[in-house]
């Protein structure tokens, strides 16, 4: 493993100032917000590739997704989809597949300064959460470099069933879907949330204090709309 990236002036003084307000309860968006690009649908396509799932189930999300890019599939449906169309099989079986394509393919695009700033919260004694739409086992492969346990993981999940997938979904936590996972599973009110996109803006509306990490042009102005602090972590800028 690399050696730890030394933090700049500039991402030291962010998170001075995220730690200063004291949260009791944060929550994170994940893909976009601590790493860079989209874990989930990188894993969608690279397991289909892989024929983790069976040719008739990947012959089917490809048809599918390309109906969700067409904009005749909600956003809500696809990544609910994205976890359900692994039923009937293991959950370790998949988990690992994740763990390697995460390992593989992302441990180089976390942004050092949003690992950093999930571990010294903790340390502070705030409880963070990871919420994110994309489908869990992603989500716990990206936590074990963020140090997030599995019981603070909202992520797009389905019932398992002796270890076996179903394709009962319990939670697709995007757009609203996030404030309504954090209403139900969390104890307390929503100190500091963190985003990137429209699906993270009623997160971040409902905590005391939101931040638009990396955000796309959409976010970006509702942010500044709302007077949410705005962030690009470094990497963006050394890959630019």
């Amino acid at each position: 493993m690399a050696a730890p990236r030394q933090l700049t002036r500039r991402s030291s003084e962010f998170i001075d100032s995220v730690l200063k307000l004291k949260p009791r309860i944060a929550a994170f968006d994940c893909d976009g917000t601590l790493w860079a690009g989209d874990a989930g649908e990188g894993f969608f396509h690279w397991e289909l590739d892989q024929r983790l799932v069976s040719d008739e189930i990947a012959a089917w999300a490809r048809r599918r997704y390309a109906a969700y890019r067409a904009g005749q599939v909600a956003e809500d449906d696809m990544c609910g989809e994205m976890v359900s169309m692994h039923r009937g099989l293991s959950e370790n079986l998949v988990q690992a597949a994740a763990n390697r394509y995460f390992d593989e393919n992302f441990v180089r695009q976390i942004f050092p300064e949003m690992r950093a700033l999930v571990q010294k919260l903790q340390e502070q004694g705030s409880l963070v959460w990871a919420v994110s739409s994309t489908n869990q086992w992603m989500i716990r492969a990206g936590m074990r470099y963020f140090g997030i346990p599995q019981e603070r993981i909202l992520a797009a999940a389905v019932e398992v069933r002796d270890g076996i997938i179903t394709d009962l979904l319990t939670r697709v936590p995007s757009g609203d879907g996030k404030p309504q996972a954090i209403r139900a599973t969390v104890s307390g009110p929503l100190d500091i949330a963190f985003g990137n996109s429209r699906w993270d803006m009623a997160m971040l509306a409902m905590a005391r204090q939101g931040f638009a990490i990396n955000p796309n042009p959409e976010l970006e102005t509702v942010a500044r709309q709302n007077a949410w602090p705005i962030y690009f972590p470094d990497l963006l800028a050394d890959s630019g």
